[in-house]
């Protein structure tokens, strides 16, 4: 099965948790054991999984906002967004996932982040099940 979902970002930087999302895809495809491979197909946006308390989207924000906020970055001169892209590639778009008796295998704390770099915008977020 492929999915897709949109997602509104409101701020530039800015982390959006999709993991009830994710979950659903998995859910309505009923595979018991497989992949659920994610992808965001936007070169200034990325995934992560990290512990949804507002404490730390704030850190991870202001850590990501912080490599890139003091160097000449050449992009700038054609749209003002290299930053963006440097922290997407950083990142990356795409995360797998384990499916295990029909759950999405994470950590107790983990959960599934859009991680919007170049917003406000509306973003496609891609789930492949792979069932086996």
């Amino acid at each position: 099965m492929l999915k897709k979902i949109n997602i509104h970002s409101q701020n530039r930087y800015q982390l959006i948790d999709i993991t009830k999302e994710i979950e659903e895809a998995v859910r309505e495809d009923n595979v018991v054991n497989g992949l659920a491979v994610v992808f965001v197909p936007h070169s200034t946006a990325g995934l992560i999984l990290t512990e949804n308390e507002e404490g730390l989207k704030k850190d991870w924000i202001s850590f990501l906002s912080s490599l890139v906020q003091k160097e000449e970055l050449f992009h700038n001169k054609i749209d003002n967004n290299a930053d963006s892209h440097l922290l997407s590639g950083l990142l990356g778009q795409n995360k797998i996932l384990i499916i295990d008796s029909g759950h999405l295998l994470k950590g107790t704390w983990q959960q599934i982040f859009l991680v919007e770099l170049d917003g406000p915008r509306e973003r496609t977020i891609i789930i492949k099940i792979l069932e086996g």
